[in-house]
């Protein structure tokens, strides 16, 4: 059967049968907006105001302002974010001291301008927070942490993969440690100075079986990256593979299972959420510049419209988060549904972003706008550390378990 192909038709068409896009803009005009501030508030804040965002012209070091227009300058390369990282960390606010909404702000601030150094950063950050909780547990290396020092975090687990940690014979103390086996999803590991690393401190098979961190060398030889296996289209320069550990020397940071008890846990969790929202941030600027730029569309309003709702729900979580975290009401229990509830609020807002700009825009920014694609492959990636349904299940399981729901 025969469709018609009126002119409403044809002017919804580009060459050769395409979705019609928005025009691009120009790049100049494109890099104040993209690499602007942001800020996580409530739906009613405003930016300025004082429950709002943070004075966006202000270009102190480590203000909101100066983060994203240095995590612009790092377009994508890894080199550029450690340096960025570990130039910028020291400068940010220390999350549960009162200032977590700034934290949040920074990261969410350097994740819209580029997702390469909010990821760099907000692992470097972690580090630092953790022995700072711990100093009163260990000695070096990180009770002091050195200026120049890059740090990761390396806690997650693999099928068929085990890291163990056990006690050279004849050392006193605490120390004396190494680890031997090999780490699944290790960031940045052949590049990096020092990472913070889980592993089993019980047999294999034992129960209860324990866990502990451990402050680690990465120049170390015994430390062997695995090359080649990264080949994600998304975070390029921050290959994630496994690493094989050799009779690794490893400092004690806190106490079997501390790492995954301590209050920070939780908080580190929604960390990572403001930058999955400030890459959002990002993601949602080309459509609004785009909806700023041509005549009167609807289609496309209506998706601007879905977006900014999506936005400000999900930033009002994190406003929410971060008084809860100052408050102390962020601990134990309630800090792990607290952190189920923002990352899954806000890894629904960037599934939903991701669509609709997508949809609102056609192919042209994700074939012609290097920044735009990237931003796009980089949060697509990223984001999946919220694992979708499997996480919803888990938090199902907590809202069963309340005391008193909260609905």
């Amino acid at each position: 059967m025969a469709t018609q192909s009126g002119p409403a038709t044809q002017a919804a068409q580009g060459a050769h049968g395409a979705p019609a896009a928005a025009p691009l803009t120009d790049a100049s005009a494109t890099d104040a907006s993209v690499s602007a501030p942001v800020s996580v508030r409530g739906v009613r804040g405003r930016p300025g105001s004082a429950g709002g965002a943070t004075a966006g012209a202000s270009r102190e070091p480590g203000s909101p302002a100066a983060v994203a227009a240095a995590a612009w300058a790092v377009d994508g390369d890894a080199g550029r974010a450690i340096r960025f990282a570990v130039d910028t960390a020291q400068l940010l606010p220390q999350p549960g001291a009162g200032q977590t909404r700034l934290l949040f702000d920074a990261l969410a601030s350097a994740a819209a301008a580029d997702l390469t150094a909010a990821r760099v950063l907000e692992a470097h950050t972690d580090a630092l927070t953790i022995l700072r909780q711990a100093r009163g547990d260990t000695a070096a290396p990180g009770s002091a942490v050195s200026g120049t020092q890059s740090w990761g975090v390396f806690a997650a687990e693999g099928p068929g993969l085990r890291l163990s940690a056990t006690r050279s014979d004849g050392l006193p103390g605490d120390s004396g440690w190494q680890l031997d086996g090999t780490k699944p999803w290790c960031s940045l590991a052949g590049s990096l100075s020092h990472a913070l690393v889980t592993a089993h401190t019980t047999p294999a098979g034992a129960e209860p079986g324990h866990r502990r961190l451990f402050a680690v060398d990465l120049g170390d030889p015994g430390v062997r990256v695995h090359e080649g296996s990264w080949v994600a289209t998304g975070l390029t320069q921050v290959p994630s593979g496994p690493v094989d550990f050799s009779a690794v020397p490893a400092v004690p940071v806190g106490a079997d299972d501390w790492y995954l008890s301590r209050p920070g846990f939780s908080w580190g969790g929604i960390q990572v959420a403001a930058c999955w929202w400030g890459g959002a941030v990002g993601v949602a600027r080309q459509l609004r510049r785009a909806a700023q730029g041509r005549a009167p569309d609807q289609i496309m309003r209506a998706h601007l419209g879905a977006v900014d709702l999506a936005l400000l729900g999900a930033g009002a979580a994190l406003f929410d988060a971060a008084a809860a975290i100052d408050a102390g009401e962020a601990v134990g229990a309630d800090g792990v549904l607290l952190a189920a509830r923002v990352r899954g609020l806000v890894a629904r807002t960037v599934d939903e972003v991701l669509t609709r700009v997508g949809h609102a825009l056609g192919p042209a920014p994700l074939a012609l706008d290097a920044r735009h694609a990237r931003r796009v492959a980089d949060l697509t990636l990223y984001v999946r550390q919220h694992h979708a349904e499997r996480d919803d299940a888990a938090l199902g399981d907590r809202v069963l378990g309340e005391e008193v729901p909260a609905w």
